[in-house]
């Protein structure tokens, strides 16, 4: 009994040296130091707001030229993507069987012209009838009247009334029959008028389609490639056009503008767009040196998307912008003043919310709920949650926790070839 008490004290004494010696061993050992972090400072100062848009250009007129007659193309007589004028000719269609058809039109014209003018001399000839024969009949009347006092008187015999009563009633009858022939003459007449108009509408039908075989330029603009070639057959029957001239100077810029913002500037005033330094960003990332305006907006807002199409013009005097190009458009909204910044890179998306690392002067992290709202350039705009000269974690937001020790040093940004692109919302990480 005495042997098994001394051997569990040993043992005891024997771990006892053993954790103390561990003990020992992880004091002497040396922490890892903190993590170090790249920081900049919050900073605060007047910027401007800008808004950008994807963007595509478009001709201020666009004017698809199709062929008005049907018919052989001929000739083709402009360079295509030249600069046209109006009324310059840019194609040609076969114009014999229009100028055979004028011909005809032209023919019948004339026929029907010789038919009204011979029916008018009828109609005079039947109007001149008429004079004699009422002149007759105003002589047989007078015979007589007076062949009938002499009869009453017993002068003259009952014959020579009789002979004179049959030749006034002759020359009335003569008399009517004149003024029907004048009544047929001007209904004939009236009929070749007519006759002659619709020949005068027939040839101005025909010789309007004559002139449409020559396709003239109804704008000045920039002429596009020829979609009908030569020996097709064009007309109206065709649905293809045969080519588009479109005035690209100034030269529209149609931009998707969601609601909300249509909303925010259209209550400003008159309903105008009011944004400012409108500029156009080309798809090279160079901005055209040119400074445009938001001229229209479109009549309603498009139900699927919920923007509404608004048009900015841009002066294009050297024609370099062409319709069909894409383009970002950027204009000033507004002057923030007083703006806390802070680079995008520090803030970082978490369920919808956004947040950054703050480094305080013990050099503990803290990790707070910010509100970010616009960005400009690198920078985002931070209206909720940050005071001005606060430092945030730029490089190292991934190693660090709440109430974390950091070793904290200033934040060099990367050199331009260096830099990443930069969303245009805080980056999920």
């Amino acid at each position: 009994m005495k042997k098994s008490c001394a051997m569990s004290m040993l043992l005891l004494v024997g771990a006892t040296l053993v954790l103390a010696t561990g003990c020992k061993g992880r004091e002497t050992a040396a922490a890892p130091p903190p993590p170090s972090v790249d920081v900049v400072e919050v900073v605060q100062q007047d910027v401007p707001v800008v808004a950008e848009w994807i963007a595509s250009t478009d001709g201020m007129v666009n004017a698809t030229i199709r062929a008005q007659v049907q018919g052989y193309l001929i000739a083709q007589h402009y360079r295509e993507g030249d600069f046209v004028k109006r009324g310059q000719l840019l194609f040609e269609i076969d114009p014999r069987p229009f100028q055979a058809t004028l011909n005809q039109a032209q023919a019948t014209l004339n026929q029907t012209q010789a038919a009204l003018a011979q029916a008018e001399a009828m109609l005079n000839q039947a109007q001149a009838e008429v004079t004699r024969q009422e002149a007759l009949w105003v002589n047989a009347r007078a015979t007589f009247a007076r062949i009938k006092q002499l009869t009453d008187e017993g002068v003259v015999s009952r014959k020579d009334l009789d002979d004179a009563t049959g030749a006034e009633q002759s020359t009335r009858a003569a008399a009517a029959s004149a003024k029907a022939a004048v009544g047929s003459a001007q209904a004939n007449m009236g009929a070749n008028q007519a006759a002659v108009a619709a020949g005068q509408a027939a040839v101005e039908k025909v010789r309007l389609d004559l002139e449409f075989t020559k396709i003239v330029s109804p704008i000045d603009g920039i002429a596009g490639i020829a979609k009908a070639q030569l020996g097709n057959l064009v007309g109206p029957g065709s649905t293809d056009e045969m080519t588009t001239v479109s005035t690209v100077n100034p030269i529209k810029v149609y931009l998707p503008m969601s609601e909300q913002e249509y909303l925010a500037q259209a209550k400003q005033g008159d309903g105008s767009m009011r944004y400012t330094s409108v500029q156009l960003v080309l798809a090279d990332g160079s901005v055209y040196p040119q400074q445009g305006r938001l001229a229209f907006s479109d009549r309603q807002v498009d139900v699927q998307t919920g923007t509404i199409k608004v048009a900015a013009l841009f002066p294009n005097p050297g024609n370099l912008l062409r319709p069909g190009q894409f383009a970002r458009v950027r204009a000033q909204r507004e002057i923030k003043h007083g703006a806390l910044l802070v680079p995008q890179r520090a803030v970082t998306e978490l369920q919808g919310s956004y947040q950054v690392a703050v480094v305080g002067a013990d050099s503990k992290v803290d990790i707070r709920p910010v509100k970010a709202t616009v960005r400009v350039g690198t920078l985002w705009v931070i209206e909720e949650g940050l005071q001005l000269g606060e430092h945030v974690v730029v490089e190292g937001v991934q190693k660090v926790r709440p109430g974390m020790v950091v070793a904290a040093k200033p934040y060099t940004a990367p050199s331009p070839t260096e830099a990443p692109t930069t969303p245009d919302r805080p980056g999920k990480r």
